[in-house]
């Protein structure tokens, strides 16, 4: 007894690593040249750049997969059907519908791996991104530089000498509290201290003025410490259940997920429309596997684009629907009825 399902899908496995593996390569060295553009911001090691790159994995496979699976699925079976395999197996008493079987199951789970991708890794993974670039924004602040001009800390614009290991040499402080008010501090020496996430600049042996129209103010001080008066914002995590409710008052989310909810569909969906040109006779019927791929990608992510702008849930279902009764519709009248 021949093995259908083992056999189909292992020419299907090895037809979409040969399209998925390169299409993730394209994107990912997108995403690692966007990462790469922070290090402008932020100071970034190899290993936390890794470390970025992975909170992008998830993106990088729910927009590479189902484009994957349409090239990889009409391509394995306009091969199988030029190189007479298809044929062979229908001789064999086998139904078109019957060697389809094994690719609809794949359909289905890859669909069910992109709804767990779109409502579960992205979310997660991009509040993670966005956590880690809060932090390492939070720590740039700090990082204050010997020699360089125009550096903040809190309100206050600070020029620093030299720098030997924690402490600062010959800082310059300066503020301007008020439109006619200016404050102006140098010391000797100086360092950060950071309690209870208040940080905090303790300056030692130095003068302070205080200059307005009227007056110019000076001041002598052993130690003084100026405080971050900043409001950093604290990221937080989002409960994945709470962040989705939200679509049940805000619009724009409302017709991401349908936008999400539709592409993870579309492994599942493509399979009938796909094998309705792909399943073909080569002694009678030509190969279009170009044209089939394109137009198929163009009109399913046409429909996501569009539920992403206008879309309702009853529209969704409209459109699933349709789409998969289309599909097992073309594929009787072209395929099964005859094989």
């Amino acid at each position: 007894m021949v093995n259908v399902k083992g056999y189909v899908s292992s020419n299907f496995t090895k037809s979409f690593l040969t399209i998925f593996l390169p299409f993730f390569l394209i994107i990912s060295l997108v995403y690692l040249v966007k990462i790469a553009s922070l290090t402008s911001k932020i100071q970034l090691s190899f290993s936390e750049l890794l470390t970025l790159y992975s909170y992008s994995v998830p993106d990088i496979v729910f927009y590479t997969l189902p484009i994957s699976f349409v090239a990889a699925l009409s391509n394995v079976l306009l091969k199988l059907s030029q190189d007479n395999e298809l044929i062979a197996l229908y001789s064999l008493g086998l139904k078109a519908s019957k060697v389809l079987k094994p690719l609809l199951i794949l359909g289905f789970l890859f669909s069910m791996l992109l709804l767990s991708i779109s409502f579960l890794a992205m979310p997660l993974s991009k509040q993670l991104y966005k956590e880690f670039k809060s932090t390492k924004q939070s720590e740039a602040k700090l990082n204050i530089v010997p020699g360089k001009l125009g550096q903040k800390f809190g309100d206050y614009y600070i020029y620093v000498k030299e720098k030997k290991g924690d402490i600062f040499h010959n800082l310059v402080i300066y503020n301007r509290t008020k439109k006619d008010e200016e404050q102006f501090f140098s010391s000797q020496e100086g360092k950060l201290n950071k309690k209870n996430a208040v940080t905090s600049l303790l300056l030692n042996d130095g003068y302070g003025y205080t200059y307005t129209k009227e007056k110019l103010q000076q001041a002598q001080y052993k130690s003084l410490e100026v405080f971050d008066t900043s409001q950093n914002k604290a990221f937080t995590f989002e409960n994945i259940v709470a962040l989705w409710s939200k679509a049940t008052t805000d619009i724009k989310m409302l017709r991401r997920v349908l936008f999400f909810i539709f592409v993870s569909l579309i492994p599942f969906l493509s399979v009938y429309l796909i094998a309705s040109f792909s399943m073909i006779n080569p002694r009678y019927q030509r190969n279009y596997s170009f044209v089939v791929i394109f137009f198929t990608t163009l009109i399913l992510y046409g429909i996501a684009s569009s539920l992403e702008k206008w879309g309702t849930f009853p529209l969704l279902i409209v459109v699933i629907v349709a789409l998969f009764f289309l599909g097992k519709w073309l594929f009787k009248k072209r395929v099964s009825r005859y094989f």
